[in-house]
Protein backbone atom coordinates (compact mmCIF):
# COMPACT_ATOMS: atom_id res chain seq x y z
CA UNK A 1 0.00 0.00 0.00
CA UNK A 2 1.42 3.35 -1.06
CA UNK A 3 0.80 6.04 1.51
CA UNK A 4 0.44 9.66 0.55
CA UNK A 5 3.33 12.00 1.26
CA UNK A 6 3.68 15.73 1.68
CA UNK A 7 5.65 16.78 -1.38
CA UNK A 8 7.00 20.22 -2.10
CA UNK A 9 7.09 22.22 -5.30
CA UNK A 10 9.69 24.63 -3.93
CA UNK A 11 9.65 26.86 -7.01
CA UNK A 12 6.21 28.09 -5.94
CA UNK A 13 7.06 28.97 -2.32
CA UNK A 14 6.81 32.70 -1.62
CA UNK A 15 7.88 32.44 2.02
CA UNK A 16 4.49 33.62 3.30
CA UNK A 17 4.74 31.18 6.24
CA UNK A 18 1.00 30.49 6.34
CA UNK A 19 1.87 26.80 6.63
CA UNK A 20 3.85 27.42 9.83
CA UNK A 21 1.05 29.44 11.39
CA UNK A 22 -1.77 27.03 10.55
CA UNK A 23 0.32 24.11 11.83
CA UNK A 24 1.07 25.71 15.19
CA UNK A 25 -2.49 26.98 15.50
CA UNK A 26 -4.02 23.57 14.83
CA UNK A 27 -1.61 21.69 17.12
CA UNK A 28 -0.93 24.19 19.92
CA UNK A 29 -3.68 26.78 19.61
CA UNK A 30 -1.07 29.48 19.02
CA UNK A 31 0.27 31.23 15.93
CA UNK A 32 3.89 30.53 16.74
CA UNK A 33 6.28 29.33 14.00
CA UNK A 34 8.63 27.97 16.67
CA UNK A 35 5.88 25.45 17.52
CA UNK A 36 5.24 24.43 13.93
CA UNK A 37 6.14 21.02 12.50
CA UNK A 38 6.88 22.67 9.15
CA UNK A 39 9.50 25.39 8.75
CA UNK A 40 10.41 27.76 5.98
CA UNK A 41 14.14 28.00 5.42
CA UNK A 42 14.98 31.36 3.91
CA UNK A 43 18.20 31.72 1.93
CA UNK A 44 18.40 35.51 1.72
CA UNK A 45 21.46 35.64 -0.51
CA UNK A 46 19.60 33.82 -3.28
CA UNK A 47 16.01 34.83 -2.58
CA UNK A 48 14.96 31.24 -1.97
CA UNK A 49 12.32 29.99 0.48
CA UNK A 50 12.31 26.24 1.09
CA UNK A 51 9.70 24.40 3.17
CA UNK A 52 11.27 21.83 5.51
CA UNK A 53 8.99 19.07 6.77
CA UNK A 54 9.25 15.44 7.88
CA UNK A 55 9.36 12.99 5.00
CA UNK A 56 8.13 10.04 7.11
CA UNK A 57 11.02 7.91 5.87
CA UNK A 58 10.60 4.23 5.03
CA UNK A 59 13.45 3.45 7.44
CA UNK A 60 13.25 6.35 9.90
CA UNK A 61 16.45 6.98 11.83
CA UNK A 62 14.52 9.17 14.28
CA UNK A 63 12.37 6.23 15.34
CA UNK A 64 15.37 3.89 15.52
CA UNK A 65 17.39 6.12 17.88
CA UNK A 66 14.56 7.05 20.23
CA UNK A 67 15.48 5.46 23.57
CA UNK A 68 11.86 5.43 24.81
CA UNK A 69 10.07 4.44 21.56
CA UNK A 70 8.19 7.73 21.40
CA UNK A 71 8.09 7.63 17.59
CA UNK A 72 5.83 5.09 15.91
CA UNK A 73 4.49 4.42 12.41
CA UNK A 74 0.79 5.20 11.94
CA UNK A 75 -0.57 2.20 10.05
CA UNK A 76 -3.39 4.23 8.49
CA UNK A 77 -1.41 7.21 7.15
CA UNK A 78 2.17 5.91 7.11
CA UNK A 79 3.26 8.93 9.15
CA UNK A 80 5.86 8.67 11.86
CA UNK A 81 3.90 9.93 14.86
CA UNK A 82 5.19 11.25 18.14
CA UNK A 83 3.84 10.01 21.45
CA UNK A 84 4.46 13.29 23.26
CA UNK A 85 3.59 11.86 26.67
CA UNK A 86 6.42 9.34 26.19
CA UNK A 87 9.01 11.76 24.72
CA UNK A 88 11.75 12.72 27.18
CA UNK A 89 13.23 15.52 25.05
CA UNK A 90 16.62 13.84 24.65
CA UNK A 91 17.08 15.36 21.15
CA UNK A 92 18.42 12.14 19.60
CA UNK A 93 15.80 12.30 16.83
CA UNK A 94 16.72 15.88 15.95
CA UNK A 95 20.36 14.92 15.51
CA UNK A 96 19.74 12.09 13.03
CA UNK A 97 16.96 13.57 10.88
CA UNK A 98 18.53 13.96 7.42
CA UNK A 99 16.09 16.77 6.58
CA UNK A 100 16.39 18.81 9.78
CA UNK A 101 12.62 18.51 10.04
CA UNK A 102 12.38 17.64 13.73
CA UNK A 103 12.71 20.33 16.36
CA UNK A 104 12.03 20.92 20.02
CA UNK A 105 9.14 22.77 21.58
CA UNK A 106 10.62 25.93 23.13
CA UNK A 107 8.28 25.62 26.12
CA UNK A 108 8.33 21.90 26.93
CA UNK A 109 11.65 20.80 25.43
CA UNK A 110 9.88 17.86 23.79
CA UNK A 111 9.92 16.94 20.13
CA UNK A 112 7.77 18.65 17.51
CA UNK A 113 7.30 16.82 14.22
CA UNK A 114 4.75 16.48 11.46
CA UNK A 115 2.06 13.80 11.83
CA UNK A 116 0.31 14.68 8.55
CA UNK A 117 -2.66 15.84 10.63
CA UNK A 118 -3.98 12.29 10.66
CA UNK A 119 -4.05 12.15 6.86
CA UNK A 120 -5.53 15.61 6.23
CA UNK A 121 -2.61 18.10 6.42
CA UNK A 122 -3.79 21.60 7.30
CA UNK A 123 -0.71 23.22 5.76
CA UNK A 124 -1.73 21.93 2.32
CA UNK A 125 -5.21 23.41 2.64
CA UNK A 126 -3.83 26.84 3.50
CA UNK A 127 -0.99 26.91 0.97
CA UNK A 128 -2.36 29.35 -1.60
CA UNK A 129 0.52 28.91 -4.06
CA UNK A 130 0.24 25.12 -4.29
CA UNK A 131 3.76 24.64 -2.96
CA UNK A 132 2.61 21.87 -0.60
CA UNK A 133 0.94 18.83 -2.15
CA UNK A 134 -0.40 15.75 -0.35
CA UNK A 135 -0.19 12.96 -2.89
CA UNK A 136 0.95 9.44 -3.62
CA UNK A 137 4.69 9.43 -4.21
CA UNK A 138 4.77 8.99 -7.97
CA UNK A 139 7.97 9.19 -9.94
CA UNK A 140 6.97 12.63 -11.25
CA UNK A 141 7.10 14.01 -7.72
CA UNK A 142 10.71 12.93 -7.34
CA UNK A 143 11.56 14.12 -10.83
CA UNK A 144 10.11 17.56 -10.08
CA UNK A 145 12.03 17.82 -6.82
CA UNK A 146 15.25 16.53 -8.38
CA UNK A 147 14.99 18.98 -11.27
CA UNK A 148 14.50 21.89 -8.89
CA UNK A 149 17.38 20.84 -6.64
CA UNK A 150 19.66 20.57 -9.69
CA UNK A 151 18.51 24.03 -10.76
CA UNK A 152 19.26 25.43 -7.29
CA UNK A 153 22.66 23.69 -7.21
CA UNK A 154 23.58 25.00 -10.66
CA UNK A 155 22.46 28.51 -9.73
CA UNK A 156 24.39 28.51 -6.47
CA UNK A 157 27.53 27.24 -8.18
CA UNK A 158 27.30 29.73 -11.03
CA UNK A 159 26.37 32.69 -8.81
CA UNK A 160 23.39 33.54 -11.02
CA UNK A 161 19.83 34.23 -9.95
CA UNK A 162 17.27 31.44 -10.09
CA UNK A 163 14.71 31.88 -12.92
Amino acid sequence: MAFKILSINAELCTGCRACELVCSLSKYDACNPRKSAISIMKVEAYGIDLPVVCQHCDSPLCRDVCPVNALTRNTDTGAINLLSDVCIGCRACTLVCPYGAIKLDPDTGKTIKCDLCGGDPKCVKFCETGTLIYEKPFITTYQRQTQYLKKVEHTLLSGREID
